[in-house]
C-alpha cells in the first residue's frame, strides 16, 4: 500500500466540471441515438407495417370470401 496521496486533478477539472462533461457527453449520445431511431429504425418500423397491413388485409379479404361461400352454400 502506497502513502502517497492521489495526484491533484489538474487545473480546472473540478467535480462539477467533470459532471458538466459527463452531461455533455450523454447528451450528444442521446443525440446520436435519437437521430439513429429516426433514420433508421422509423422507415423500417413503418415499411413492414405497410407489408403487415397489406398482408393481413389479404388474409381478411380469403376470409370473408370464405365465409361468404360457406353462407351461400348452406341456403342453396
Amino acid at each position: 500500500m502506497s502513502s502517497y496521496p492521489p495526484p491533484p486533478p489538474p487545473p480546472g477539472h473540478t467535480v462539477s466540471g467533470r459532471i458538466d462533461e459527463a452531461i455533455e457527453l450523454i447528451e450528444m449520445e442521446l443525440r446520436h441515438a435519437i437521430a439513429y431511431v429516426n433514420d433508421a429504425v422509423v422507415p423500417q418500423v413503418r415499411s413492414e407495417s405497410i407489408s403487415a397491413m397489406r398482408k393481413l388485409s389479404d388474409k381478411l379479404k380469403s376470409l370473408a370470401d370464405k365465409m361468404d361461400q360457406q353462407q351461400k352454400g348452406q341456403r342453396g
